[in-house]
């Protein structure tokens, strides 16, 4: 992909990324998974806990009881080591990652509302290369600079309903929004050549549904079994994809630009996803999640080299398939003791790319995360947990950019009993 030294903004983005990828499709895609997810491994298909919520199966809303209201904030930062070649870099990002509530709206119903990402572009670097002259000496030089900001994120509300023993279903309806500005510019070291730059924009104001279910029961006398399974519907986003190519002529300094305009060339996938979870002596939770994007069916906006136009094509993204296990422990609930009553948390993933880099598949991802769940003690209630967690990704392709990202994410979780009835004698 970059024949030569990457050179990185040195300043944080908004979209927390620095990561040259977020050039492709519709960026780096965000985590999902809140506070106890992302120290187990970003698992969520199949927990179901009253007292953390869990946006990646909606079913989970109903789990909360009926006195409580749940906030959960998040933060995260990151430091990511690039290397390629024998050329390192570390930079730094840091960001406001997700508000959420959980709270019961009617028996049996659970509802949540909430902010969250959907994905990250961010990225600044440029590449030279030399052009060889008519004796084969390297004569005249050329930079291409590459800069990319924005990316799209989702206002959700959602319900989850028990509408049978250990049988529940829920969905999120989202309002998704969000832009992306990408640019690509030449610059030939004659001053006697034209530059040229390709600028990409859209925009997306559309809407998200994400449908889950759960079914638990008891396998034992001390385990109890939950199978989740989760699926999103995948559409076009009715968002226009532009590129302007604007040529500049050096010597005048007279710019031409023309405009190409694909009308309703973004979509999102079809996505599903299955996972399993075993909580034992309601101490011990282990839990496994497979999910399957569908991006081989989507057609992207992409200039046709033979043809040089601007126009949708299928082959550029593929489907995305991610594991993650993960597991959550406190010893004991009940305990005096402040340590027999923190969550230990430690979990791993893998996902396949979602777009390729010229022929070639792009970088797999592979993650391990531990956290904790502190309980924050008080004179009037001891439910609010501080949530820290450690994430290392490894993203890494043949030939191409590798990315090592040490992220540290924070969360607090406010679990107050907003319901209860107050008896005066």
């Amino acid at each position: 992909m970059l024949a030569s030294v990457v050179a990185l903004a040195a300043t944080a983005q908004i979209s927390n990324t620095l990561s040259p990828y977020s050039q492709y499709g519709l960026g780096t895609l965000a985590n999902q998974s809140l506070s106890m997810g992302r120290g187990m491994g970003g698992v969520g298909i199949a927990l179901r806990d009253n007292k953390q919520p869990n946006i990646i199966n909606p079913a989970s809303y109903s789990a909360i009881d009926s006195l409580t209201m749940v906030f959960d904030m998040g933060v995260s930062g990151q430091l990511t080591h690039f290397t390629e070649g024998g050329n390192k870099m570390n930079r730094k990002t840091a960001d406001f990652d997700y508000a959420v509530a959980l709270f019961r709206l009617l028996p049996k119903v659970g509802a949540s509302i909430g902010v969250v990402p959907y994905s990250n572009i961010g990225y600044d670097y440029y590449n030279t290369q030399r052009l060889s002259g008519t004796q084969g000496q390297n004569t005249t030089a050329y930079t291409n600079t590459y800069h990319g900001s924005g990316g799209f994120s989702q206002a959700f509300f959602g319900l989850g309903w028990e509408f049978a023993k250990g049988l529940s279903i829920g969905a999120n309806i989202s309002y998704l929004w969000g832009r992306y500005d990408r640019s690509v510019s030449n610059v030939l070291s004659d001053s006697y050549a034209n530059t040229l730059m390709k600028s990409y924009t859209a925009e997306v104001q559309s809407w998200k549904l994400d449908l889950g279910a759960q079914w638990t029961v008891k396998v034992g006398k001390h385990d109890r079994l939950t199978i989740g399974a989760t699926a999103g519907i995948g559409h076009k986003l009715g968002a226009d994809a532009i590129l302007n190519t604007t040529t500049t002529n050096t010597q005048t300094s007279v710019s031409s630009v023309h405009g190409d305009t694909i009308s309703n060339a973004l979509r999102i996938p079809y996505t599903f996803g299955g996972g399993v979870s075993l909580l034992h002596k309601n101490s011990l939770t282990l839990a496994a999640d497979y999910t399957l994007q569908k991006w081989g069916d989507v057609e992207y906006p992409l200039v046709n080299e033979s043809t040089k136009k601007y126009q949708l094509t299928r082959g550029i993204l593929m489907d995305r398939h991610q594991v993650a296990v993960g597991a959550d422990w406190i010893p004991n609930r009940e305990s005096r003791r402040f340590l027999n009553r923190v969550h230990y948390r430690i979990g791993a993933s893998y996902a396949t790319p979602y777009y390729k880099i010229g022929q070639q598949d792009g970088p797999k991802e592979i993650g391990v995360s531990a956290g904790f769940g502190i309980p924050i003690v008080n004179s009037w209630n001891n439910r609010t947990s501080l949530n820290i967690s450690a994430q290392w990704v490894h993203t890494s392709a043949k030939n191409l950019i590798t990315e090592d990202c040490f992220r540290i994410n924070i969360g607090l979780t406010f679990n107050e009993r907003w319901f209860a009835k107050w008896k005066v004698d």
